[in-house]
């Protein structure tokens, strides 16, 4: 990958941790710039996400800030290797926007995802004839089936990835909200009754009348990132585009939020059974 094509989300990641080890080394930015033999700039662009890492200038580095668990070691190492890969969004043309691309990469760099959505179905449990209808609102007609297609070639994360794990939280109001023919419709619920029977997928319904402060019925997204400890960040959309929250403090307020929602919704079985009495309705 060419310097001129970071920063990505991964060596943003990258740089971030080189970052935190070396202050928590006591370190200055001179110091590994010393160790490298190279300039105190190419340090701040490794650890602004700005430009990759050699593996044996990371491992030079690694040295000189202490760091011995050599799980975290491997782990950072693979995550060096794996800022140059070529994600299959890379070819999907101009429609994926910069905060899309962030995510997906967030997303399949993913072990387990935690997602509570109030408006709308998430989009891992989407049925291709929902996408459809969601992206025709007001979305231009030469762009919704390639977004789509990106939403539909992400659904394979539930299939094809080991150990990777989905659990979501749905609003209600979501499930009423549902536009479009019976077919549209009833495909969609009865879609979400399939999945959260997949033993790594778990569906939980909010109920209409469930009491939560009102801060916490916004949308959001914690993965967990696959790496040694495996590390939380949560993931906003908004308006125009999308915000990651890294901050342990902010991660772990969403994170409260999530067992505050699990709490309050359905069990998966009640669930289950709330989105049988809605296909049934829907068909007499």
């Amino acid at each position: 990958m060419a310097q001129s094509d970071m920063p990505t989300m991964r060596s943003r990641r990258l740089g971030g941790e080189l970052r935190q080890l070396r202050l928590n080394a006591g370190l200055k930015v001179q110091d590994a710039a010393e160790a490298l033999e190279c300039g105190q700039p190419k340090i701040s662009q490794i650890e602004n996400g700005k430009r990759g890492i050699r593996p044996l200038d990371l491992t030079t580095l690694l040295n000189l800030y202490g760091l011995e668990d050599e799980r975290q070691r491997a782990s950072l190492k693979r995550l060096a290797k794996e800022i140059h890969k070529v994600d299959w969004w890379s070819g999907q043309g101009p429609f994926l926007h910069d905060a899309l691309k962030d995510y997906l990469m967030l997303e399949s760099d993913s072990q387990a995802i935690r997602t509570f959505e109030p408006m709308v179905i998430p989009g891992l449990l989407q049925t291709e004839a929902y996408m459809q209808q969601q992206f025709s609102v007001a979305t231009p007609g030469e762009e919704i089936q390639p977004l789509v297609e990106t939403r539909m070639k992400r659904k394979e994360l539930l299939a094809d990835k080991l150990g990777f794990k989905l659990r979501a939280v749905i609003d209600a109001s979501a499930l009423h909200r549902i536009a479009g023919a019976d077919d549209v419709v009833l495909g969609q619920l009865e879609h979400l009754l399939h999945a959260g029977s997949w033993s790594n997928v778990n569906v939980q319904v909010l109920p209409v009348d469930a009491a939560l402060p009102m801060e916490q019925y916004v949308p959001f997204t914690v993965l967990r990132l696959e790496a040694e400890p495996p590390v939380d960040v949560v993931w906003l959309e908004h308006l125009t585009g999308g915000t990651l929250l890294e901050q342990r403090p902010d991660v772990q307020a969403y994170v409260g939020a999530w067992d505050d929602l699990t709490a309050a919704a359905l069990s998966p079985a009640e669930s289950r059974q709330y989105i049988c009495e809605l296909i049934e309705e829907r068909r007499t």
